[in-house]
Protein backbone atom coordinates (compact mmCIF):
# COMPACT_ATOMS: atom_id res chain seq x y z
CA UNK A 1 0.00 0.00 0.00
CA UNK A 2 1.03 3.96 -0.62
CA UNK A 3 1.63 6.16 1.95
CA UNK A 4 -1.09 7.85 3.77
CA UNK A 5 -2.53 11.28 1.81
CA UNK A 6 -0.97 14.08 3.42
CA UNK A 7 -2.24 17.94 2.84
CA UNK A 8 0.90 20.58 1.68
CA UNK A 9 -0.28 23.88 1.58
CA UNK A 10 -2.33 23.81 -2.09
CA UNK A 11 -1.81 20.66 -3.00
CA UNK A 12 -2.37 16.78 -1.95
CA UNK A 13 0.75 14.87 -2.14
CA UNK A 14 1.30 11.03 -2.25
CA UNK A 15 4.70 9.04 -1.97
CA UNK A 16 4.14 5.57 -3.74
CA UNK A 17 6.54 3.23 -5.87
CA UNK A 18 6.84 2.61 -9.13
CA UNK A 19 5.96 -1.33 -9.92
CA UNK A 20 5.85 -3.03 -12.55
CA UNK A 21 3.67 -6.44 -14.27
CA UNK A 22 3.61 -8.57 -16.71
CA UNK A 23 0.37 -9.05 -18.48
CA UNK A 24 -2.40 -11.16 -16.66
CA UNK A 25 -4.50 -13.41 -19.01
CA UNK A 26 -6.42 -15.55 -16.23
CA UNK A 27 -7.04 -15.26 -13.17
CA UNK A 28 -9.27 -17.67 -11.79
CA UNK A 29 -9.25 -16.74 -7.71
CA UNK A 30 -10.22 -12.91 -8.81
CA UNK A 31 -12.92 -14.86 -10.73
CA UNK A 32 -14.01 -16.22 -7.66
CA UNK A 33 -13.93 -13.43 -5.25
CA UNK A 34 -15.27 -10.23 -7.28
CA UNK A 35 -18.66 -9.34 -7.31
CA UNK A 36 -17.76 -7.19 -10.10
CA UNK A 37 -18.48 -9.20 -13.56
CA UNK A 38 -18.62 -6.49 -16.07
CA UNK A 39 -16.46 -3.63 -17.39
CA UNK A 40 -17.73 -1.06 -20.20
CA UNK A 41 -14.82 -0.40 -22.48
CA UNK A 42 -15.73 3.04 -25.16
CA UNK A 43 -13.88 2.76 -28.08
CA UNK A 44 -15.98 4.63 -30.49
CA UNK A 45 -13.52 7.48 -30.35
CA UNK A 46 -12.09 8.95 -33.99
CA UNK A 47 -8.61 9.03 -32.61
CA UNK A 48 -8.10 12.29 -34.49
CA UNK A 49 -4.82 12.91 -32.84
CA UNK A 50 -3.13 9.87 -34.60
CA UNK A 51 -4.51 10.62 -38.22
CA UNK A 52 -3.37 9.05 -40.48
CA UNK A 53 -2.61 6.10 -38.53
CA UNK A 54 -6.21 6.28 -37.40
CA UNK A 55 -7.68 6.35 -40.91
CA UNK A 56 -8.07 2.71 -41.19
CA UNK A 57 -7.07 1.38 -37.97
CA UNK A 58 -8.90 2.36 -34.69
CA UNK A 59 -7.08 3.77 -32.04
CA UNK A 60 -7.75 1.22 -29.52
CA UNK A 61 -6.25 -1.68 -32.55
CA UNK A 62 -2.48 0.50 -32.12
CA UNK A 63 0.21 -1.76 -30.38
CA UNK A 64 2.11 -1.44 -27.53
CA UNK A 65 5.14 -3.13 -27.88
CA UNK A 66 3.10 -6.60 -28.89
CA UNK A 67 -0.20 -5.86 -28.46
CA UNK A 68 -3.26 -3.56 -28.93
CA UNK A 69 -3.98 -1.07 -26.52
CA UNK A 70 -7.74 -2.89 -26.42
CA UNK A 71 -6.23 -6.36 -25.00
CA UNK A 72 -4.22 -4.36 -22.42
CA UNK A 73 -7.74 -3.56 -20.96
CA UNK A 74 -9.12 -6.69 -21.22
CA UNK A 75 -6.44 -7.98 -19.46
CA UNK A 76 -6.45 -6.03 -16.75
CA UNK A 77 -10.50 -6.82 -16.79
CA UNK A 78 -9.84 -10.35 -16.52
CA UNK A 79 -7.05 -9.62 -13.30
CA UNK A 80 -9.71 -8.02 -11.36
CA UNK A 81 -12.95 -10.82 -11.84
CA UNK A 82 -14.48 -9.34 -14.55
CA UNK A 83 -16.15 -12.09 -17.13
CA UNK A 84 -18.32 -9.74 -18.99
CA UNK A 85 -17.23 -7.13 -21.51
CA UNK A 86 -19.29 -4.05 -22.97
CA UNK A 87 -17.50 -2.44 -26.22
CA UNK A 88 -19.09 0.90 -27.13
CA UNK A 89 -18.17 1.29 -31.00
CA UNK A 90 -19.45 3.52 -33.62
CA UNK A 91 -20.15 1.67 -36.13
CA UNK A 92 -21.54 -1.95 -36.40
CA UNK A 93 -18.18 -3.04 -38.21
CA UNK A 94 -15.46 -3.46 -35.62
CA UNK A 95 -11.68 -4.83 -35.55
CA UNK A 96 -12.08 -5.48 -31.73
CA UNK A 97 -14.45 -7.81 -32.21
CA UNK A 98 -11.97 -9.75 -35.09
CA UNK A 99 -9.23 -9.19 -32.58
CA UNK A 100 -10.79 -11.72 -29.82
CA UNK A 101 -12.41 -13.69 -32.12
CA UNK A 102 -10.79 -17.59 -32.62
CA UNK A 103 -8.60 -17.68 -35.54
CA UNK A 104 -7.85 -20.95 -36.18
CA UNK A 105 -6.12 -20.83 -39.52
CA UNK A 106 -3.24 -18.62 -38.74
CA UNK A 107 -3.27 -21.37 -35.45
CA UNK A 108 -3.14 -24.09 -37.56
CA UNK A 109 -0.08 -22.25 -39.56
CA UNK A 110 1.72 -21.24 -36.30
CA UNK A 111 1.40 -24.56 -35.49
CA UNK A 112 2.43 -26.41 -38.46
CA UNK A 113 5.45 -23.97 -38.13
CA UNK A 114 6.29 -25.07 -34.18
CA UNK A 115 5.69 -21.32 -33.65
CA UNK A 116 4.46 -22.79 -29.85
CA UNK A 117 5.03 -19.14 -28.47
CA UNK A 118 3.61 -17.00 -31.40
CA UNK A 119 0.24 -19.42 -31.34
CA UNK A 120 -0.17 -19.32 -26.88
CA UNK A 121 0.05 -15.58 -27.91
CA UNK A 122 -3.02 -16.09 -30.14
CA UNK A 123 -4.79 -18.12 -28.44
CA UNK A 124 -4.58 -16.14 -25.09
CA UNK A 125 -5.71 -13.01 -26.75
CA UNK A 126 -9.24 -14.70 -27.78
CA UNK A 127 -12.37 -14.08 -25.38
CA UNK A 128 -15.75 -16.16 -26.37
CA UNK A 129 -18.33 -14.92 -28.12
CA UNK A 130 -20.63 -15.48 -24.84
CA UNK A 131 -18.91 -13.00 -22.91
CA UNK A 132 -18.64 -10.16 -25.50
CA UNK A 133 -21.12 -7.34 -26.13
CA UNK A 134 -21.04 -4.59 -28.91
CA UNK A 135 -23.10 -1.45 -28.40
CA UNK A 136 -23.02 1.31 -31.36
CA UNK A 137 -22.35 5.13 -30.03
CA UNK A 138 -23.61 6.76 -33.36
CA UNK A 139 -22.92 10.01 -32.29
CA UNK A 140 -19.74 11.71 -30.09
CA UNK A 141 -22.01 12.55 -27.08
CA UNK A 142 -19.54 11.91 -24.43
CA UNK A 143 -18.12 9.67 -21.74
CA UNK A 144 -21.37 9.48 -20.16
CA UNK A 145 -23.73 8.82 -22.81
CA UNK A 146 -21.18 6.39 -23.71
CA UNK A 147 -21.55 4.93 -20.73
CA UNK A 148 -25.42 5.43 -21.08
CA UNK A 149 -25.18 3.00 -24.31
CA UNK A 150 -24.14 0.03 -22.13
CA UNK A 151 -26.85 0.20 -19.59
CA UNK A 152 -28.66 -2.94 -20.95
CA UNK A 153 -25.66 -5.40 -20.24
CA UNK A 154 -24.48 -3.92 -16.73
CA UNK A 155 -27.26 -5.34 -14.29
CA UNK A 156 -25.26 -5.80 -11.00
CA UNK A 157 -25.40 -3.25 -8.57
CA UNK A 158 -21.65 -2.28 -9.30
CA UNK A 159 -20.06 -2.69 -12.99
CA UNK A 160 -16.76 -1.52 -13.78
CA UNK A 161 -15.32 1.61 -16.83
CA UNK A 162 -12.25 1.21 -18.66
CA UNK A 163 -10.38 3.78 -21.21
CA UNK A 164 -7.63 2.06 -22.94
CA UNK A 165 -6.00 5.08 -23.54
CA UNK A 166 -5.14 5.66 -19.65
CA UNK A 167 -2.51 2.24 -20.03
CA UNK A 168 -1.23 1.98 -16.38
CA UNK A 169 2.19 -0.25 -15.85
CA UNK A 170 2.16 -2.09 -12.27
CA UNK A 171 2.60 -4.86 -10.01
CA UNK A 172 -1.36 -5.03 -9.06
CA UNK A 173 -3.35 -4.05 -11.77
CA UNK A 174 -5.25 -0.81 -11.30
CA UNK A 175 -8.92 -2.23 -11.32
CA UNK A 176 -7.83 -5.15 -8.76
CA UNK A 177 -6.88 -2.67 -6.45
CA UNK A 178 -10.12 -0.66 -7.14
CA UNK A 179 -12.02 -3.69 -6.59
CA UNK A 180 -10.63 -4.50 -3.75
CA UNK A 181 -11.19 -0.77 -2.39
CA UNK A 182 -14.73 -1.19 -3.56
CA UNK A 183 -14.99 -4.88 -1.53
CA UNK A 184 -13.22 -2.92 1.89
CA UNK A 185 -15.91 -0.07 1.53
CA UNK A 186 -18.56 -0.84 -0.43
CA UNK A 187 -20.24 2.23 -2.88
CA UNK A 188 -17.98 3.40 -6.20
CA UNK A 189 -14.41 4.05 -7.22
CA UNK A 190 -12.03 6.56 -9.18
CA UNK A 191 -8.86 6.37 -9.41
CA UNK A 192 -6.49 9.05 -9.13
CA UNK A 193 -3.47 10.46 -9.34
CA UNK A 194 -1.49 13.79 -8.96
CA UNK A 195 -1.00 16.39 -11.76
CA UNK A 196 1.04 19.71 -12.00
CA UNK A 197 -1.86 22.33 -11.44
CA UNK A 198 -1.32 24.06 -14.96
CA UNK A 199 -2.88 20.71 -16.40
CA UNK A 200 -5.86 20.88 -14.14
CA UNK A 201 -7.86 21.59 -16.39
CA UNK A 202 -7.67 18.63 -18.56
CA UNK A 203 -9.04 16.57 -16.34
CA UNK A 204 -12.47 15.96 -13.69
CA UNK A 205 -10.79 17.25 -10.36
CA UNK A 206 -11.59 15.70 -6.91
CA UNK A 207 -13.17 17.58 -3.92
CA UNK A 208 -11.63 15.45 -1.42
CA UNK A 209 -12.83 14.90 1.59
CA UNK A 210 -11.80 12.44 4.52
CA UNK A 211 -8.81 10.81 4.08
CA UNK A 212 -7.67 7.16 4.91
CA UNK A 213 -4.20 5.57 4.01
CA UNK A 214 -4.60 5.88 0.29
CA UNK A 215 -8.42 6.10 -0.29
CA UNK A 216 -10.58 9.63 -0.50
CA UNK A 217 -13.85 9.91 0.21
CA UNK A 218 -15.07 12.66 -2.21
CA UNK A 219 -17.45 15.37 -1.80
CA UNK A 220 -17.84 15.61 -5.58
CA UNK A 221 -15.75 16.37 -8.93
CA UNK A 222 -15.45 19.54 -11.30
CA UNK A 223 -14.91 18.68 -14.42
CA UNK A 224 -12.20 20.58 -16.20
CA UNK A 225 -11.81 23.60 -13.62
CA UNK A 226 -9.22 26.63 -14.24
CA UNK A 227 -5.96 26.26 -11.98
CA UNK A 228 -7.22 28.99 -9.41
CA UNK A 229 -10.63 27.58 -8.84
CA UNK A 230 -9.82 23.97 -8.68
CA UNK A 231 -10.38 22.12 -5.47
CA UNK A 232 -7.46 19.99 -5.51
CA UNK A 233 -4.81 18.56 -8.36
CA UNK A 234 -6.02 14.73 -7.88
CA UNK A 235 -7.39 14.32 -11.23
CA UNK A 236 -9.72 11.38 -11.96
CA UNK A 237 -8.36 9.17 -14.77
CA UNK A 238 -10.03 6.05 -16.82
CA UNK A 239 -11.43 3.49 -14.37
CA UNK A 240 -14.07 3.58 -12.79
CA UNK A 241 -16.21 0.80 -10.47
CA UNK A 242 -19.94 2.88 -10.53
CA UNK A 243 -22.94 2.13 -9.17
CA UNK A 244 -26.10 1.40 -11.40
CA UNK A 245 -27.57 4.34 -9.79
CA UNK A 246 -25.66 6.00 -12.15
CA UNK A 247 -27.59 5.08 -15.29
CA UNK A 248 -30.96 7.05 -14.19
CA UNK A 249 -28.52 9.89 -13.75
CA UNK A 250 -27.23 9.92 -16.56
CA UNK A 251 -30.47 9.38 -18.27
CA UNK A 252 -31.49 12.80 -16.45
CA UNK A 253 -28.11 14.55 -17.18
CA UNK A 254 -27.90 17.39 -19.36
CA UNK A 255 -25.39 18.13 -22.03
CA UNK A 256 -22.90 20.77 -21.58
CA UNK A 257 -22.23 23.65 -24.06
CA UNK A 258 -20.38 21.23 -26.78
CA UNK A 259 -23.75 19.29 -26.73
CA UNK A 260 -21.96 16.02 -24.57
CA UNK A 261 -22.93 14.38 -21.55
CA UNK A 262 -20.01 14.70 -18.93
CA UNK A 263 -19.61 11.28 -16.84
CA UNK A 264 -17.65 13.87 -14.07
CA UNK A 265 -21.50 15.46 -13.36
CA UNK A 266 -23.27 12.22 -13.06
CA UNK A 267 -20.51 11.37 -10.45
CA UNK A 268 -20.63 14.72 -9.06
CA UNK A 269 -24.44 14.10 -8.40
CA UNK A 270 -23.89 10.55 -7.20
CA UNK A 271 -21.66 11.56 -4.73
CA UNK A 272 -24.65 13.35 -3.06
CA UNK A 273 -26.63 10.67 -2.66
CA UNK A 274 -24.08 7.43 -1.73
CA UNK A 275 -20.58 6.76 -1.16
CA UNK A 276 -18.06 7.61 -3.56
CA UNK A 277 -14.66 7.23 -3.17
CA UNK A 278 -11.16 8.36 -5.13
CA UNK A 279 -7.91 5.95 -5.06
CA UNK A 280 -4.68 6.34 -5.69
CA UNK A 281 -3.34 3.39 -7.05
CA UNK A 282 -0.21 2.17 -7.33
CA UNK A 283 1.40 2.21 -10.52
CA UNK A 284 2.37 5.04 -13.44
CA UNK A 285 -0.14 5.79 -15.53
CA UNK A 286 0.60 6.57 -19.54
CA UNK A 287 -1.97 8.88 -21.16
CA UNK A 288 -1.78 7.04 -24.90
CA UNK A 289 -4.41 9.46 -26.24
CA UNK A 290 -1.87 11.54 -26.84
CA UNK A 291 1.40 11.11 -29.33
CA UNK A 292 3.70 11.85 -26.27
CA UNK A 293 2.14 9.58 -23.82
CA UNK A 294 1.98 7.05 -26.83
CA UNK A 295 5.29 6.84 -27.52
CA UNK A 296 6.36 6.91 -23.60
CA UNK A 297 4.49 3.81 -23.10
CA UNK A 298 6.20 2.04 -25.94
CA UNK A 299 9.30 2.91 -24.41
CA UNK A 300 8.37 1.73 -20.61
CA UNK A 301 6.79 -1.88 -22.12
CA UNK A 302 10.07 -2.28 -23.60
CA UNK A 303 11.98 -1.99 -20.58
CA UNK A 304 9.74 -4.02 -18.97
CA UNK A 305 9.61 -6.66 -21.79
CA UNK A 306 12.38 -9.27 -20.90
CA UNK A 307 12.76 -9.97 -24.78
CA UNK A 308 13.93 -6.88 -25.74
CA UNK A 309 14.60 -4.72 -22.37
CA UNK A 310 18.47 -4.42 -22.75
CA UNK A 311 18.31 -3.76 -26.95
CA UNK A 312 16.17 -1.00 -25.81
CA UNK A 313 18.14 -0.14 -22.88
CA UNK A 314 20.91 -0.09 -25.28
CA UNK A 315 19.52 2.39 -28.07
CA UNK A 316 18.46 4.89 -25.07
CA UNK A 317 21.10 4.78 -22.98
CA UNK A 318 24.00 3.79 -25.46
CA UNK A 319 26.49 0.88 -26.32
CA UNK A 320 27.05 -1.38 -23.55
CA UNK A 321 24.04 -0.14 -21.28
CA UNK A 322 22.00 -2.71 -19.93
CA UNK A 323 19.52 -2.42 -17.35
CA UNK A 324 20.49 -3.70 -13.86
Amino acid sequence: MTQPLRRNDSDWNFNSETPVNQYIISNREAHMTSSIRTVVIPVAGLGTRFLPATKAVSKEMLPVVDRPLIQYAVEEAISAGISQFVFVVSTESSLVDKHFARNAELEEVLNQNNKRKEMNAVRNSTLSKECMHFVVQDKPLGLGHAVLCAKEYAQEDYFAVILPDDLVLNNISCLKQMVEVHHAYSGSVLAIEEVDRSRVNCYGIVVPGTVENDVVRIAGIVEKPQPDSAPSNLAAIGRYVLSRQIFALLEEQRSDMGGEIQLTDSINELADSESVRALKFQGTRYDCGTKAGYVAANIAYALNNPEIADQIAEFIYGKGRKLP
